[in-house]
């Protein structure tokens, strides 16, 4: 069966400064081989792409290395206010922390959160990590700017509701929902692990991913946020928060077609159109993904391209499985191979002026 490549909107590939969980090189062999053709990647790198300099480098080492095609997320911070918004077109888009994650792009200042709503422009695509009280703001800021605001990793039940109130009030909001944050729950954290649990926003209760399933309407993409930590990191004393998620999320959204719990049509709107829309995104010519809905299958962390070398989906019976990806034409993956070169990827927004 054929399906378009799929796009990840929300992507943290660690490099730099974080080489040793993931670079341009593995985290994109990891999105290939789960059918990725297409990727934004966070700026919370170290340090962190928030001006022109850092941008220019962790273009470059895309270029040299990345075997899917990309674009480059911006940070918003509280020294980079009116630079952000001339650096707009070569962006995937503009990210904004209301609250922690990993990494210092944390806003704490609400004024700067309305200037960068406001200066950045409305046809590019504005981003925000936000969790309860901080997302009914970033609603308001969508609302009060009349400008459109992606909300990023929804997982509560309270979040759903809220978007659904916005949506229908046209206020102009779309949102991603994780795959662990639809297949993973407080109640697996026993057999995941304490430490590898850490994720943000937290694994949420068993009703509240429900609700995620509930509202299925509202959730505008899938994105894996793909956050990788070394299985020490993750088993140490002060756990970073991440998960890998770019090879085990399409096998998770085919495993619930089997099932009755999505369609195909629910994913490909949810993994390629939908992202397409929102983020400004070219089409892939002769791009796609060949996949054996019916194979059913184990998924381990042995198998995989990402560095990190540890999944929250060790052991997981998969039904539906990627068995080869062309991008522009040429086979890039197949049968558990990578084909292609670093470089191959290209970057889908227009190159930055020297």
């Amino acid at each position: 069966m054929r399906i378009p490549g799929l796009i990840d909107p929300h992507v943290h590939m660690r490099e730099p400064g974080g080489e040793h969980k993931e670079d341009w090189d593995t985290g994109t062999r990891a999105a290939l081989a789960g059918g990725v053709t297409m990727l934004l990647a966070m700026p919370n790198t170290r340090p962190s792409v928030t001006d022109r300099e850092t941008l220019r480098s962790a273009l470059a080492a895309a270029a040299s290395k990345a075997h899917c095609d990309y674009a480059q997320n911006l940070g918003a911070g509280s020294g980079n206010l009116m630079d952000a918004a001339s650096l707009a077109p070569y962006t995937g888009a503009l990210k904004m922390y209301l609250d922690q994650t990993f990494g210092t792009l944390k806003l704490d200042n609400m004024y700067d959160w309305m200037r960068h709503a406001r200066n950045w422009p409305a046809g590019s695509p504005l981003c925000v990590h936000a969790e309860g009280p901080s997302l009914a703001t970033a609603i308001l800021l969508a609302q009060v700017y009349n400008r459109p605001v992606h909300l990023c990793h929804i997982s509560l039940r309270s979040e759903i509701e809220l978007i659904r109130a916005a949506k229908e009030r046209g206020i102009p909001v779309t949102c991603e929902v994780t795959p662990h944050h639809l297949f993973l729950s407080t109640a697996d954290i026993p057999s995941i692990g304490l430490g590898r649990s850490e994720v943000r926003p937290r694994l949420s209760s068993p009703n509240d991913v429900q609700a995620m399933w509930d509202n299925l309407d509202v959730i505008d993409c899938f994105a894996t946020d793909h956050a990788p930590h070394t299985l020490a990191e993750k088993n140490g004393e002060n756990p970073p928060p991440g998960f890998p998620g770019l090879e085990s999320a399409l096998p998770l959204y085919l495993t619930a077609v089997s099932q009755g719990r999505l369609t195909m049509d629910d994913v490909i709107t949810r993994c390629v159109t939908n992202p397409r829309r929102i983020f400004h995104l070219p089409e892939q010519p002769e791009t796609y993904v060949e996949i054996d809905p019916a194979e059913t299958w184990t998924f381990s962390a042995a198998n995989t391209f990402t560095r990190c070398g540890w999944t929250p989906y060790e052991g997981y019976r998969m039904t539906g499985r990627v068995t080869s990806v062309t991008l522009r034409g040429r086979v890039v993956y197949k049968d558990g191979k990578i084909l292609s070169t670093p470089g191959t990827g290209r970057n889908i927004r227009p190159a930055l002026p020297e």
